[in-house]
């Protein structure tokens, strides 16, 4: 179990590049949103690699006793958006992630790049 919400949020980022996503960053989202503390976005090359990300993160996350509570555009795999609660994850492919632009639609959002 996770003792807060970023701790959650880095080890959905952690899980998420065992799969090779790329610029994932977290963005805290405390005092911008009831909905959720964090968002944890991150890019694939393919909707394929979208999938497989999502997969790991649910493997890994169901591992530690923890489910999403929804999960949408996982047929797709353009945005794949798995709500955690308190944190949020989406997967973008790269075009997608250009398009919706999540980091400059919540711009007051504090942003933190995930490294190994």
């Amino acid at each position: 179990m996770f003792d807060t919400s970023k701790e959650l949020a880095l080890a959905i980022a952690g899980a998420a590049s065992n799969k090779k996503a790329h610029d994932i960053v977290l963005m805290n989202m405390e005092g911008l949103t009831v909905a959720t503390d964090y968002f944890v976005v991150c890019s694939a090359n393919t909707a394929t690699q979208t999938r497989a990300i999502a997969d790991e993160v649910e493997e890994k996350l169901a591992e530690a006793g923890i489910g999403f509570s929804h999960k949408e555009g996982y047929r797709e795999g353009e945005w794949i958006l798995m709500d955690y609660g308190d944190c949020v994850l989406h997967v973008f492919t790269r075009d997608s992630r250009e398009y919706y632009a999540l980091e400059q639609l919540w711009g007051d959002a504090e942003l933190t790049p995930y490294e190994d």
